[in-house]
Protein backbone atom coordinates (compact mmCIF):
# COMPACT_ATOMS: atom_id res chain seq x y z
CA UNK A 1 0.00 0.00 0.00
CA UNK A 2 2.84 2.26 1.03
CA UNK A 3 4.75 1.77 -2.43
CA UNK A 4 1.19 2.42 -4.57
CA UNK A 5 1.25 5.75 -2.92
CA UNK A 6 4.80 6.49 -3.39
CA UNK A 7 4.43 5.85 -7.25
CA UNK A 8 1.14 7.63 -7.14
CA UNK A 9 2.46 10.97 -5.72
CA UNK A 10 5.32 10.58 -8.04
CA UNK A 11 3.11 10.29 -11.07
CA UNK A 12 0.97 13.07 -9.86
CA UNK A 13 3.98 15.44 -9.18
CA UNK A 14 5.18 14.40 -12.89
CA UNK A 15 2.52 15.46 -13.97
CA UNK A 16 2.40 19.16 -12.63
CA UNK A 17 6.02 18.96 -13.64
CA UNK A 18 5.28 18.53 -17.35
CA UNK A 19 2.38 21.18 -17.57
CA UNK A 20 4.38 23.76 -15.72
CA UNK A 21 7.16 23.23 -18.16
CA UNK A 22 4.37 23.18 -21.22
CA UNK A 23 3.05 26.77 -19.49
CA UNK A 24 6.69 27.81 -19.42
CA UNK A 25 7.54 26.65 -22.86
CA UNK A 26 3.87 28.78 -24.10
CA UNK A 27 4.21 31.73 -22.14
CA UNK A 28 8.19 32.60 -22.65
CA UNK A 29 9.09 31.21 -26.27
CA UNK A 30 5.63 29.79 -28.13
CA UNK A 31 3.73 33.44 -27.41
CA UNK A 32 6.22 35.01 -28.71
CA UNK A 33 7.18 33.43 -32.26
CA UNK A 34 7.28 35.40 -34.83
CA UNK A 35 6.83 33.10 -38.06
CA UNK A 36 8.17 35.11 -41.56
CA UNK A 37 5.27 36.20 -43.66
CA UNK A 38 4.86 36.96 -47.37
CA UNK A 39 2.24 39.86 -47.97
CA UNK A 40 0.56 39.18 -51.55
CA UNK A 41 0.49 42.59 -53.30
CA UNK A 42 -1.92 44.80 -54.73
CA UNK A 43 -5.57 46.81 -53.98
CA UNK A 44 -7.03 45.49 -50.93
CA UNK A 45 -6.82 44.96 -47.34
CA UNK A 46 -4.68 42.03 -45.64
CA UNK A 47 -5.57 40.60 -42.35
CA UNK A 48 -4.30 42.75 -39.15
CA UNK A 49 -4.08 39.18 -37.10
CA UNK A 50 -4.28 35.38 -37.38
CA UNK A 51 -7.42 34.16 -35.89
CA UNK A 52 -10.69 33.28 -36.25
CA UNK A 53 -13.42 35.33 -38.06
CA UNK A 54 -16.19 35.86 -35.71
CA UNK A 55 -18.43 38.70 -37.29
CA UNK A 56 -18.59 40.12 -40.83
CA UNK A 57 -20.85 43.00 -41.02
CA UNK A 58 -21.38 46.29 -43.11
CA UNK A 59 -23.22 49.56 -41.25
CA UNK A 60 -23.43 53.20 -40.62
CA UNK A 61 -20.81 53.17 -37.58
CA UNK A 62 -24.16 54.05 -35.18
CA UNK A 63 -26.36 51.48 -36.31
CA UNK A 64 -26.59 48.07 -34.37
CA UNK A 65 -24.17 45.17 -35.72
CA UNK A 66 -24.20 42.03 -33.04
CA UNK A 67 -26.31 41.43 -30.05
CA UNK A 68 -23.40 39.96 -27.45
CA UNK A 69 -25.41 39.31 -23.88
CA UNK A 70 -28.20 39.38 -22.75
CA UNK A 71 -29.85 41.36 -25.97
CA UNK A 72 -26.96 44.35 -25.63
CA UNK A 73 -26.48 45.90 -29.22
CA UNK A 74 -23.13 47.15 -30.29
CA UNK A 75 -22.49 49.36 -32.93
CA UNK A 76 -19.19 50.11 -34.71
CA UNK A 77 -18.82 53.05 -33.04
CA UNK A 78 -18.97 51.60 -29.52
CA UNK A 79 -16.15 48.60 -30.94
CA UNK A 80 -13.87 51.66 -32.23
CA UNK A 81 -14.78 54.47 -29.56
CA UNK A 82 -15.23 56.93 -32.31
CA UNK A 83 -17.47 58.65 -34.31
CA UNK A 84 -17.10 56.57 -38.10
CA UNK A 85 -20.02 58.19 -39.68
CA UNK A 86 -21.78 56.08 -42.77
CA UNK A 87 -21.10 53.06 -44.69
CA UNK A 88 -18.46 50.97 -42.81
CA UNK A 89 -17.12 47.28 -43.36
CA UNK A 90 -16.27 45.53 -39.83
CA UNK A 91 -14.62 42.03 -39.77
CA UNK A 92 -13.92 40.99 -36.46
CA UNK A 93 -10.91 38.70 -35.52
CA UNK A 94 -10.67 36.05 -32.25
CA UNK A 95 -6.77 35.55 -32.04
CA UNK A 96 -6.12 32.33 -29.84
CA UNK A 97 -3.86 32.64 -26.71
CA UNK A 98 -1.80 29.78 -29.01
CA UNK A 99 -1.87 31.70 -32.33
CA UNK A 100 0.54 34.28 -33.09
CA UNK A 101 -0.04 37.91 -31.13
CA UNK A 102 1.54 40.13 -33.54
CA UNK A 103 -0.38 42.54 -35.46
CA UNK A 104 0.02 43.46 -39.25
CA UNK A 105 -0.67 46.76 -41.58
CA UNK A 106 -3.72 46.14 -43.29
CA UNK A 107 -2.85 48.41 -46.58
CA UNK A 108 0.33 50.16 -47.24
CA UNK A 109 0.43 54.04 -46.19
CA UNK A 110 1.13 55.75 -42.69
CA UNK A 111 0.21 55.28 -39.67
CA UNK A 112 -2.55 58.52 -38.59
CA UNK A 113 -2.72 58.29 -35.16
CA UNK A 114 -3.02 55.62 -32.09
CA UNK A 115 -5.75 56.16 -29.14
CA UNK A 116 -5.73 54.16 -26.15
CA UNK A 117 -9.42 53.77 -24.46
CA UNK A 118 -9.59 51.97 -20.55
CA UNK A 119 -12.16 49.19 -20.30
CA UNK A 120 -15.66 50.33 -19.40
CA UNK A 121 -15.44 48.44 -16.20
CA UNK A 122 -13.01 45.28 -15.52
CA UNK A 123 -11.62 43.76 -18.39
CA UNK A 124 -13.47 40.63 -19.40
CA UNK A 125 -12.06 36.97 -20.08
CA UNK A 126 -13.28 35.86 -23.69
CA UNK A 127 -13.42 32.36 -22.75
CA UNK A 128 -17.37 31.93 -24.72
CA UNK A 129 -15.34 33.27 -27.88
CA UNK A 130 -12.78 31.07 -27.49
CA UNK A 131 -14.33 28.31 -26.87
CA UNK A 132 -17.30 29.11 -29.77
CA UNK A 133 -14.40 29.37 -32.20
CA UNK A 134 -13.09 26.18 -31.54
CA UNK A 135 -16.86 24.23 -31.77
CA UNK A 136 -17.68 26.43 -34.63
CA UNK A 137 -20.88 27.73 -32.45
CA UNK A 138 -22.56 30.60 -34.64
CA UNK A 139 -23.06 33.14 -33.92
CA UNK A 140 -18.88 32.70 -32.66
CA UNK A 141 -19.72 36.68 -31.08
CA UNK A 142 -22.34 35.39 -28.88
CA UNK A 143 -22.07 35.91 -24.78
CA UNK A 144 -19.25 38.40 -25.62
CA UNK A 145 -18.97 41.57 -23.80
CA UNK A 146 -15.50 42.08 -24.20
CA UNK A 147 -16.54 43.28 -27.55
CA UNK A 148 -17.43 46.31 -26.41
CA UNK A 149 -16.61 46.36 -22.80
CA UNK A 150 -12.79 45.86 -22.32
CA UNK A 151 -9.93 48.48 -23.10
CA UNK A 152 -8.28 48.93 -26.50
CA UNK A 153 -6.51 50.34 -29.06
CA UNK A 154 -7.83 52.27 -31.92
CA UNK A 155 -5.11 53.43 -34.85
CA UNK A 156 -5.82 54.84 -38.42
CA UNK A 157 -4.14 53.52 -41.19
CA UNK A 158 -4.08 56.14 -44.49
CA UNK A 159 -3.24 54.55 -47.62
CA UNK A 160 -4.38 54.18 -51.20
CA UNK A 161 -7.21 52.00 -52.69
CA UNK A 162 -7.40 51.93 -56.51
CA UNK A 163 -6.02 55.32 -56.61
CA UNK A 164 -7.93 56.95 -54.16
CA UNK A 165 -7.34 58.21 -50.64
CA UNK A 166 -8.59 55.97 -48.11
CA UNK A 167 -8.23 55.60 -43.89
CA UNK A 168 -8.96 52.51 -42.24
CA UNK A 169 -8.77 51.14 -38.48
CA UNK A 170 -7.67 48.77 -36.70
CA UNK A 171 -9.03 47.68 -33.17
CA UNK A 172 -6.91 45.92 -31.22
CA UNK A 173 -8.91 44.59 -27.76
CA UNK A 174 -7.13 43.33 -24.34
CA UNK A 175 -8.49 40.01 -22.47
CA UNK A 176 -8.71 39.50 -19.38
CA UNK A 177 -5.61 38.74 -18.81
CA UNK A 178 -3.35 41.32 -21.17
CA UNK A 179 -0.23 42.52 -19.87
CA UNK A 180 0.00 45.27 -22.44
CA UNK A 181 -1.58 46.81 -26.18
CA UNK A 182 1.51 48.02 -27.99
CA UNK A 183 1.93 49.91 -31.25
CA UNK A 184 5.47 49.66 -32.38
CA UNK A 185 5.43 52.73 -34.78
CA UNK A 186 4.88 56.86 -33.97
CA UNK A 187 2.32 58.95 -36.16
CA UNK A 188 3.19 59.86 -39.64
CA UNK A 189 5.63 56.73 -39.95
CA UNK A 190 5.15 55.32 -43.37
CA UNK A 191 4.63 51.22 -43.20
CA UNK A 192 4.64 48.63 -45.45
CA UNK A 193 1.56 46.76 -46.57
CA UNK A 194 2.12 43.75 -44.20
CA UNK A 195 4.77 44.85 -41.82
CA UNK A 196 4.46 44.55 -38.33
CA UNK A 197 2.96 47.72 -36.04
CA UNK A 198 2.17 46.33 -32.71
CA UNK A 199 0.84 43.23 -30.58
CA UNK A 200 -1.36 42.57 -28.07
CA UNK A 201 0.25 40.22 -24.91
CA UNK A 202 -1.78 37.03 -24.37
CA UNK A 203 -5.90 37.00 -25.22
CA UNK A 204 -7.50 39.35 -27.84
CA UNK A 205 -9.81 40.11 -30.23
CA UNK A 206 -8.73 42.73 -33.52
CA UNK A 207 -11.14 44.19 -35.40
CA UNK A 208 -10.54 46.46 -38.62
CA UNK A 209 -13.40 48.76 -39.90
CA UNK A 210 -12.51 50.25 -43.56
CA UNK A 211 -15.92 52.56 -45.81
CA UNK A 212 -18.12 50.77 -47.82
CA UNK A 213 -16.47 51.52 -51.06
CA UNK A 214 -18.46 50.65 -54.34
CA UNK A 215 -17.17 47.32 -55.57
CA UNK A 216 -15.23 46.44 -52.36
CA UNK A 217 -15.58 42.76 -51.96
CA UNK A 218 -15.65 41.10 -48.88
CA UNK A 219 -13.25 37.89 -48.94
CA UNK A 220 -13.94 35.99 -45.52
CA UNK A 221 -16.52 35.10 -43.62
CA UNK A 222 -17.42 34.00 -40.07
CA UNK A 223 -15.46 30.93 -38.72
CA UNK A 224 -13.15 31.45 -41.35
CA UNK A 225 -9.29 30.69 -40.11
CA UNK A 226 -7.02 34.42 -41.23
CA UNK A 227 -3.17 34.90 -41.13
CA UNK A 228 -1.72 38.20 -40.59
CA UNK A 229 0.05 40.30 -43.39
CA UNK A 230 -0.94 36.90 -46.18
CA UNK A 231 -5.08 36.66 -46.04
CA UNK A 232 -7.10 39.36 -48.33
CA UNK A 233 -10.18 40.11 -46.39
CA UNK A 234 -11.30 42.75 -49.01
CA UNK A 235 -10.37 43.70 -52.42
Amino acid sequence: METAFVVAGAAVAAVLLLLAAAFLFWRYYWFWRNPPRTTPRGDHFVSPADGTVVYVKRAAGHEPIISCKQGKAVSINDIAREDLGQGKIIIGIFMSPFGVHYNRVPIAGRLDWSKEHPAEGKNLHMGSMHWRCMLQRFPIYANSPHVVQNNRRVTRFCGELRGADISCYVVQIGGGSVHGIDVYAESGAALEQGAIFGMIRIGSQVDLIVPDLPGLEIKVAPGERVVAGETILLA
